[in-house]
């Protein structure tokens, strides 16, 4: 039986970084749209989550790993990432391979699955209708991302899955989107020590078209653990990666 999240396994309230600014607020009210939305879910499944998503892993990851939003039935309804839809079973079962988790599946927030090294955050932290949020949603929970991330400072490699993650990573860091155009597999040197690595996002829609499939994205994690520094459970330079300097 798969478990609603309670105020003691799901993040509740709010949290903020060492400068003061919110990584995270349970009640948060910027969209309209998305709290409308967000009301209707928790009327029509009272078991639901059905709040912002906090972020899932490892307080100190050397990868930062960026999702796009909650699904409704999904991260919407156990209040943790990826956790119950279809595109957490090849990301969870992925980082289990790679040694970056502790269980090849999530089921619920209670379950004692842990992250190694990688953390979980989410470009827009309420589901959005149809699983499309607008660009101004984007933006205005691109300032939980930004905060969040100065508080991972250590990471090393930040993986995006899809385009709107990647757009919303380079917001958050203060970088222009034509510098760091977005391909599956592609490699962008931040600085002296940190990377954005792309990837197809895990969706349904991307794995049962073959647009993704395992071998590629265990592939692009092998990658982000290779620039991480990490041993994973892969090793040797892996060919297809495509590095873009700025």
């Amino acid at each position: 039986m798969k478990h609603a999240p309670t105020a003691t396994t799901a993040m509740s309230g709010a949290g903020a970084c060492e400068g003061g600014a919110t990584i995270y607020d349970r009640d948060c009210r910027r969209c309209p749209r998305l709290s409308a939305f967000l009301s209707g879910a928790r009327a029509r499944y009272p078991d639901y989550w059905a709040r912002p998503v906090p972020s899932f892993g490892a307080a100190k990851p050397r990868i930062v790993l960026i999702g796009l939003a909650p699904g409704l039935h999904g991260a919407n309804r156990s209040g943790r990432p990826f956790t119950g839809d279809y595109a957490g079973v090849l990301l969870y079962r992925t980082l289990y391979d790679a040694g970056l988790a502790s269980a090849p599946e999530s089921h619920a927030v209670d379950d004692d699955l842990q992250l190694f090294n990688v953390r979980i955050v989410n470009s827009v932290k309420c589901v959005p209708p149809q699983n499309k949020p607008l660009p101004a949603e984007i933006r205005n929970c691109n300032a939980y991302l930004d905060a969040e991330l100065r508080t991972l400072g250590q990471a090393r490699v930040y993986l995006a899955l899809g385009r709107i993650a990647h757009d919303a990573l380079l917001l958050a860091l203060g970088l222009r989107r034509g510098g760091y155009p977005f391909a599956h597999g592609r490699e962008h040197a931040l600085d002296a020590g940190r990377w954005l690595i792309d990837s197809y996002h895990c969706s349904r829609y991307n794995t049962q078209t073959r647009r993704l499939t395992p071998s590629m994205f265990a592939a692009v994690v092998a990658q982000a653990c290779e620039r991480a520094g990490l041993p994973g459970r892969r090793s040797g330079r892996l060919r297809g990666a495509r590095r873009v300097r700025p």
